[in-house]
């Protein structure tokens, strides 16, 4: 059963703050995670008018405030979906960062609010909790984390966290603050989300397995009066024709050795993810299970955890598989390819014009870049025919 939307979507970019390159788990043609790198891609991403770029959170990445601070400035309409993180910081702290990042990105800021998945990483963060008591944490953390943001003096005593007189001065641009994304597939994650969350997300599994999650987080936020917005996260390959997105997809793992992927599979089962557990059962780490659904592919998540599925093929394809998950309900998209910077110039040129997209989504150039010319001027003297997306 489809959820009842506009029928157009959002699309998001991402800003790979863990890494990034030409193949996956290979140190060849990889890209240093600099400022300088990550800046062309957020400009990028704000001239073709994405929505805004999720800041991945963890041990392996750089600190997403941090880099966000950075780029707010150097950016004009990009949102930055940057994570809180229940049980490392103090909703207090988490607050205050969150009021200042919106108010100096002039409220361009949304909150990927993240309980953690990986014992492993947790314990060396300090959390020791099991995957529920985390997300009772998650529950306690939000109460106090709304009311600071909403202007209240927060007066809280709970199993996990204790609140007494919490104010937050400098109020955020966002009324009552930026809109929480949440994604969580067990019944605890989608408990916390239908209680405090605006938008739920999902990874990219097949459109019956995302169609079986929205239902569930539907249920759970109706008995809450509410009504969730609904996201997907997945990669794309696209390119002018089939054949060249499988061939890039192929390329993308060509470097991966059977060693590597079985360690990779090793790590990623420590965690308790429900999520993480999903993606995984895609594929069973077999490199020869990895068509899931038409046009979506599961190879990035033999080595990567989170997102594993990204949907291959050409403009037309991709558009059209896109378009299925709009019918479910999804009406954003957080996507990401690699290289970052070079697939974001491409799905935006190839992709944007066949999608259904909101007014927040895609460019309005000015009035002297809309005159052209557009492409190199052949022979110095003829303007090339204009093209809008691929045919």
């Amino acid at each position: 059963m489809s959820v009842q939307t506009d029928g157009k979507t959002d699309v998001l970019w991402f800003l790979p703050t863990h890494g990034d390159g030409r193949y996956l788990g290979a140190s060849e043609g990889a890209r240093d995670v600099s400022l300088p790198y990550l800046r062309q891609i957020a400009q990028a991403a704000d001239d073709f008018g994405y929505y805004g770029v999720l800041l991945p959170t963890g041990r392996s990445c750089e600190d997403s405030w941090v880099v966000a601070s950075a780029l707010a400035p150097l950016t004009q309409r990009l949102r930055f979906l940057v994570a809180v993180r229940p049980g490392l910081q103090e909703p207090s702290v988490a607050a205050r960062m969150a009021a200042t990042l919106d108010r100096i990105s002039d409220g361009r800021l949304l909150i990927n609010v993240v309980t953690g998945g990986d014992p492993v990483e947790l314990r060396g963060d300090g959390v020791f909790l099991d995957h529920d008591e985390r997300y009772s944490v998650t529950d306690e953390f939000l109460q106090i984390w709304r009311g600071l943001m909403a202007g209240e003096t927060v007066n809280f005593e709970g199993k996990h966290l204790r609140s007494e007189n919490g104010r937050v001065i400098f109020r955020p641009v966002q009324a009552p603050y930026p809109p929480l994304y949440f994604g969580g597939s067990s019944p605890a994650g989608i408990e916390v989300a239908a209680e405090h969350c605006e938008v739920y997300l999902t990874w990219g599994e097949p459109p019956a397995g995302v169609a079986e999650k929205i239902a569930r987080a539907r249920e759970a936020a109706e008995k809450k009066g509410k009504k969730f917005s609904y996201g997907i996260r997945l990669h794309v390959i696209v390119r002018e024709t089939e054949a060249e997105a499988w061939e890039a997809a192929d390329r993308l793992i060509s470097r991966l050795d059977d060693d590597t992927i079985a360690q990779a599979q090793a790590t990623l089962k420590r965690q308790d993810s429900v999520g993480q557990s999903r993606m995984m059962a895609l594929h069973g780490g077999d490199r020869n299970k990895l068509v899931v659904s038409p046009n979506l592919w599961a190879g990035v998540g033999l080595v990567r955890g989170g997102a594993g599925t990204a949907l291959v093929g050409s403009a037309d394809q991709v558009a059209d598989r896109m378009k299925e998950y709009i019918d479910l309900g999804i009406d954003r998209f957080i996507l990401s390819g690699y290289p970052h910077l070079e697939e974001a110039y491409r799905f935006a040129e190839l992709v944007f014009p066949k999608l259904p997209l909101r007014a927040t989504t895609g460019t309005t150039p000015s009035t002297a870049r809309n005159n052209g010319p557009f492409g190199e001027v052949i022979a110095n003297d003829i303007v090339p025919t204009r093209r809008v997306g691929a045919h």
